[in-house]
């Protein structure tokens, strides 16, 4: 066996080793990551008392089915607890904030990324700096302003606010100085089409994986968030998802089986966006990665 050959059986051996090494990595953190969902899922078909006994692995059988029904009938004679009710709350929130941020980041993005003008990149510098800021650093001020708005109690505040996305700003910038080609717009201008036309009839289309990898996030972002509505919101009425269901923990004594039902429920609408958009999320993050 010549040395040519002995070098490339030993570096298919080492790419093959590497390759298995990165496979037992991303397992390993896929079920990190899956793990706290599943005993979620588990601890809905068991009573309290069981939970506190011991983690649960595996569904109650038999009497999982019966368990989780009583869960759910405890969980929907809450005063404090209505299903239909969060979950319309948190799906106008979301839906409203994720169409206010997917169009207006687009716009500002596409405005950095075709237009020159002086200041663009210490504006975008700016646009990324906000980025590291976190929301409890302002929450005072913007708590203030809504008050003096009078729309505190309201839904708009947690609306509102989200036509500013630095980090969707970010993502799409990047994504549109990898994908589109300044040729097209100069195309469009000559053939006497306005901005706005060009905009949204023309870039619009070429975006589509970036705003729904961004419009994912976003969802699931405002869906999730707690820590706004939690000081905004004060009427029942206007709650969502995630203060009803931290609302459960108020009581001296805490059915954990009914508690781990709400969370289920709140959990289990953005597991079946997230399953049937995930598609978009690879493609998304796959072609604003390429550089050409």
């Amino acid at each position: 066996m010549s040395n040519n050959e002995t070098k490339l059986k030993s570096k298919a051996a080492s790419i093959k080793a590497y390759s298995t090494l990165v496979y037992v990595v991303v397992i390993f953190f896929a079920i990190l990551a899956v793990i706290p969902f599943w005993f979620m899922f588990m601890n809905a078909t068991w009573d309290s008392f069981s939970i506190q006994s011991g983690i649960k692995l595996w569904p109650q059988i038999p009497g999982g089915i019966k368990q989780l029904i009583t869960n759910w009938s405890n969980l929907q004679a809450r005063a404090s607890f209505s299903f239909p009710v969060g979950f319309l709350n948190s799906f106008i929130i979301s839906t409203s904030a994720t169409a206010l941020t997917v169009y207006f980041s687009a716009m500002t993005a596409y405005g950095l990324s075709v237009y020159s003008f002086k200041g663009q990149k210490t504006l975008f510098a700016v646009i990324v700096g906000v980025m590291m800021v976190p929301t409890a650093v302002n929450i005072t001020g913007f708590y203030r302003e809504m008050s003096a708005m009078h729309l505190l109690g309201t839904k708009w505040p947690l609306i509102l606010p989200a036509i500013a996305a630095p980090s969707t700003v970010f993502f799409i910038k990047q994504y549109l100085d990898t994908s589109l080609s300044k040729e097209i717009i100069e195309a469009s201008r000559i053939d006497g089409a306005g901005e706005f036309f060009t905009f949204n009839r023309i870039c619009l289309p070429i975006m589509v994986p970036a705003l729904a990898t961004q419009g994912i996030f976003s969802f699931l972002g405002s869906w999730n968030n707690f820590f706004a509505p939690s000081i905004l919101l004060s009427k029942n009425e206007d709650k969502t998802i995630p203060l009803m269901v931290a609302q459960l923990y108020g009581d001296r004594y805490v059915d954990y089986g009914m508690i781990y039902t709400g969370l289920s429920a709140s959990v289990f609408p953005i597991i079946v966006v997230y399953i049937f958009l995930q598609r978009y999320i690879i493609s998304g993050v796959s072609a604003g990665g390429v550089k050409e």
